[in-house]
């Protein structure tokens, strides 16, 4: 009989011996993947999924000052996001094992935002909306945090991320315009975690409530634009390793 030692021993070899014939599947946002190999010549599968962070101040604190390679995806206002890789074997873009963001200088609210806390749930009327949230809404836009979106809208950050937009005039922003990039989340590779964000040019609809029946044209309009960008979009990161123009997700109106 097998000594416990001698059974994880055992276990532990296998999977050096492990041979990749196909991925099956990524999943989780591509946190888990599927793949279907051999060991010994017998059929295997094995499921690769990344752990969670350790949570010790003295691995956390090493972090951001070990890292092998670090690439700028983008910056706007005080945001900023990365591809990073933490292990020095073969650091390279494809390989990165980080995707990270990074806010500075970050607020009181950003600290809130991001920290630990309960859920609750909020049954808004339309006296609520306009006594305190309306208000709230509009003192958060008087202090500069939607301007990160404005600077998109006008054209002065990420320019080059934008895959699609109606034409643009600065002088007079369109009722009707609207523009599509990738949302800051997504590290630009993984199509399973592809996030879009749609930024409206017009200044007057501040949420769902201000959307009224004769603006269902509109929405139709960019719902129809934003499927057909979608499909082109990642039809061309699948394909852009074969070297596919960029101008391919450009030219869609």
């Amino acid at each position: 009989m097998s000594t416990q030692a001698e059974t994880k021993a055992k276990a532990e070899a296998l999977v050096p011996k492990f041979k990749l014939e196909k991925l099956l599947n990524q999943d989780q946002a591509g946190r888990r993947t599927s793949l279907l190999g051999t060991i010994d010549s017998l059929p295997t599968l094995l499921i690769l999924e990344r752990a969670p962070f350790p949570s010790s101040p003295e691995y956390l604190s090493s972090v951001p000052t070990t890292l092998q390679t670090l690439k700028n995806l983008g910056a706007n206002d005080i945001y900023h996001w990365y591809l990073a890789n933490s292990s020095a074997q073969n650091p390279s873009d494809e390989t990165a094992d980080l995707k990270i963001n990074l806010i500075h200088p970050c607020t009181e609210k950003h600290v809130k935002k991001y920290s630990k806390q309960g859920v609750r749930l909020v049954s808004e009327t339309p006296q609520t909306y306009l006594e305190h949230v309306r208000p709230y809404m509009q003192a958060q836009r008087d202090a500069g945090r939607l301007n990160w979106v404005f600077n998109i809208i006008e054209g002065k950050k990420e320019v080059e991320d934008v895959i699609y937009r109606t034409p643009f005039d600065a002088a007079s922003l369109n009722e009707e315009g609207f523009l599509l990039l990738p949302d800051l989340n997504w590290d630009r590779q993984t199509l399973d975690a592809l996030h879009l964000l749609g930024l409206v040019e017009r200044r007057d609809i501040w949420s769902l409530r201000d959307l009224k029946k004769r603006h269902i044209p509109w929405l139709n309009h960019m719902k129809e634009n934003r499927h057909i960008t979608t499909f082109t979009f990642t039809s061309f990161t699948y394909n852009s390793r074969r070297a596919l123009p960029r101008r391919r997700v450009r030219r869609l109106d």
